[in-house]
């Protein structure tokens, strides 16, 4: 800036020399306009810091030429994620409106293979994961069934959606379960710490042996051994029953399961012999006998003798009744009298009637299996409160249904040729039932020796 300064006033000089006066003048006027505009120019330019750059021991990269908005494109906007649990009453369709998906997304879906019908059936407590795109699109599905089972519809390029199946195991344990009866089954079941559904489980091995709505009494005793599932050291399941004992009345019935050649699992005696007999004993579960078999019985509404030629077992309004063994329904339907009402055909000789039913799950002609529900219980027709009428028939004859059932043949048992597979894989399972029983029975021994003494 001083050099520039410098020249502007030897110039300035000259001028003076060789010029009029009045010319001088305006020279000077004009060069000192000059000299502020360009003094302001260089005052507004900011100033800039200079440091010594790193060197640089890489090459450098080349400049991209892609812009921030085609970076985005090409990673890909990201999925919205929501998981929706599925409570008592929800349908697929209402878990879709909750999280934004058109209807339309959901039948595509259902439409794209069989597994994806599986997704119209939902159970409370399950729960849905929903992966959609900023569009709304759809992009996958994960149902979650339970915590080892896990199914997924992912969209693929071509926009249909593909399933898969995730199954994780779970680390299983051995269980041992004992008690006494003191009023019931069921609890001294609970007590024991068995399940709901192991009690019925249990109750549905020995159902061709004992009936439990009539054999049962005080100081009966069972002793059981089952799987419990655990995931991750928590407890998700109860698995089925390996061994049980149970003593009715002095007599002890055991049971094993064993899996066949074929990979069916069913119950058997110790020697092989099949638990499940042709018919069940009672076609309900936990049920009360309100009237037994009687071919003299007063009748409750018409006070008069007519012949009572089943049993009635009284129970809840809607409780399931099955069929006591398999056969062809040859009546379903409705009468005054007998009120919504089953007759199943066993074979040739064998006939059992369901009476008094609320709701009818079969038609006639259909095929049933041994424990298909067939129908709730209810209170239509004849019928004074909610309760099953059972009868069974054999040639024509009405026949006491709490006792004809210990007569009929059970079904069939381990071939000879399968018995050594049968052997091998239930021994175990019986000896870990015996070592667990034998505490017990050493206390009730101790126990009697003392009583004795004293």
């Amino acid at each position: 800036m001083q050099d520039h300064q410098n020249f502007l006033y030897s110039r300035w000089g000259a001028v003076k020399r060789h010029f009029p006066r009045r010319h001088v003048w305006i020279i000077g006027a004009t060069a000192f306009a000059l000299s502020l505009t360009l003094f302001a120019s260089y005052a507004s330019q900011p100033k800039v810091t200079r440091h010594a750059l790193p060197v640089q021991l890489t090459a450098a990269a080349p400049e991209s030429t892609t812009s921030t908005a085609d970076a985005d494109t090409e990673a890909g906007e990201p999925l919205r994620k929501l998981d929706q649990q599925v409570h008592s009453g929800d349908t697929l369709s209402d878990l879709f409106q909750r999280a934004g998906v058109k209807p339309a997304e959901m039948h595509q879906l259902l439409g794209s293979s069989s597994e994806a019908k599986q997704l119209a059936k939902l159970a409370p407590d399950e729960q849905l994961t929903f992966l959609i795109d900023p569009q709304g699109t759809l992009q996958s599905l994960e149902l979650q069934r339970d915590p080892l089972s896990k199914l997924t519809f992912t969209r693929d390029a071509t926009d249909t959606f593909q399933y898969a199946l995730q199954q994780r195991q779970a680390e299983q344990q051995l269980a041992y379960r004992s008690a006494e009866i003191d009023s019931s089954l069921f609890l001294s079941g609970i007590n024991a710490g068995l399940s709901n559904n192991l009690i019925m489980e249990m109750a549905n091995i020995f159902g061709s042996d004992i009936d439990f709505a009539l054999d049962i009494r005080k100081g009966d005793h069972f002793s059981v051994t089952y799987q419990e599932n655990f995931f991750d050291g928590k407890k998700i399941g109860d698995g089925p029953i390996q061994t049980v004992s149970f003593t009715n009345r002095g007599e002890t019935f055991s049971a094993v399961r064993y899996t066949d050649v074929n990979g069916d699992a069913n119950y058997y005696t110790p020697e092989g012999q099949s638990m499940r007999k042709a018919f069940i004993r009672t076609p309900l579960d936990v049920v009360r006998v309100t009237s037994h078999f009687n071919p003299r019985r007063l009748h409750p509404i018409f006070k008069t003798r007519r012949p009572h030629n089943g049993t009635d077992y009284a129970a809840p309004r809607g409780t399931p009744v099955y069929a006591a063994g398999s056969g062809r329904v040859i009546r379903a339907g409705y009468s005054k009298p007998n009120g919504n009402h089953v007759f199943i055909q066993h074979g040739e000789r064998y006939v059992t009637r369901y009476l008094h039913l609320n709701k009818l799950r079969v038609k006639r002609g259909q095929r049933v299996k041994q424990r298909q529900v067939i129908g709730t219980v209810g209170s239509t027709g004849y019928a004074n409160g909610p309760h099953l009428h059972y009868e069974f028939l054999v040639d024509g004859r009405h026949r006491n249904p709490a006792t004809i059932v210990r007569q009929l043949p059970k079904a069939k048992s381990i071939p000879s040729a399968e018995m050594d597979r049968f052997h091998n894989q239930t021994q175990p399972l019986l000896a870990q039932l015996e070592n667990y029983q034998q505490p017990a029975l050493a206390q009730s021994e101790e126990g009697s020796q003392t009583d004795s003494i004293n």
